[in-house]
């Protein structure tokens, strides 16, 4: 069962949402015309490419939107060294939030020290800067033994937040992932889902299961239908709402 739409406001919708402007072959226009969307529906963040940031920054400065941007992305086993140059200049650029692939080959190999030691290397850079850490996992890679690795190491390394997916890999975000991510994460860790989620109700079953943020490209469509439905609502009469109960 999902959420139910009479108990949200638009902000709690809009501010669930990274705006994505990731794929490869973006335009300049098209990274413009995302940010000023992302700032017209208020979301959370616009996750851009790393050449992009400058150009995000300087759109949305004065909004409350942040911009983030991608480490080691989309497959995760740069060197360390790098990660960290990444970082320092995203957040040179105005970045505030980053989104980390970890090292994939080395989950799968066994060495979670070396993992932990890259995670923690962005978060020190990134924490120093009042910047937020997200970790990717790519879950289509990895079984449930490595996944619930990951988020342990992602929580020793002291990072911010859970992520299933680049939105590259050959699937995205699960609900049997996203419970297996919640469940091996303390209170502390918030978790983001991204691949797959472009609907409302795609939106709302993962609220559900305890996601604080996704990565989407449909983000107008979803906040529209948002709109559409309580304003039904709160034309509908009492006790007739589709939803559950008149609003």
């Amino acid at each position: 069962m999902t959420l139910d739409i009479a108990s949200l406001s638009e902000r709690d919708i809009a501010k669930t949402i990274d705006h994505s402007l990731l794929r490869p072959e973006l335009t300049d226009q098209q990274i413009e015309d995302g940010c000023r969307l992302a700032a017209i529906y208020d979301v959370a963040s616009v996750c851009c490419r790393p050449a992009d940031v400058a150009r995000a920054a300087a759109l949305l400065a004065g909004t409350d939107v942040h911009v983030g941007s991608t480490v080691g992305f989309p497959h995760g086993n740069h060197l360390t060294a790098i990660k960290v140059a990444e970082t320092r200049q995203a957040l040179a650029e105005g970045a505030t939030e980053i989104d980390m692939v970890l090292q994939i080959g080395a989950l799968k190999s066994g060495r979670d020290a070396d993992v932990q030691a890259d995670i923690a290397a962005v978060v020190e850079v990134a924490h120093a800067a009042g910047a937020i850490v997200k970790v990717i996992f790519e879950n289509a890679y990895l079984t449930d033994d490595e996944k619930v690795r990951a988020c342990r190491l992602t929580e020793a390394a002291g990072a911010d937040f859970v992520k299933t997916s680049t939105g590259f890999a050959p699937s995205g975000a699960t609900h049997d992932d996203l419970r297996l991510m919640r469940a091996n994460t303390s209170p502390d860790i918030q978790v983001k889902a991204a691949g797959g989620v472009r609907t409302l109700d795609a939106l709302l079953a993962v609220m559900e299961l305890g996601v604080t943020r996704i990565g989407a490209t449909a983000t107008e469509a979803i906040i529209l239908d948002f709109r559409a439905r309580k304003a039904g609502l709160a034309t509908a009469p009492a006790g007739n709402s589709a939803l559950g109960g008149g609003y």
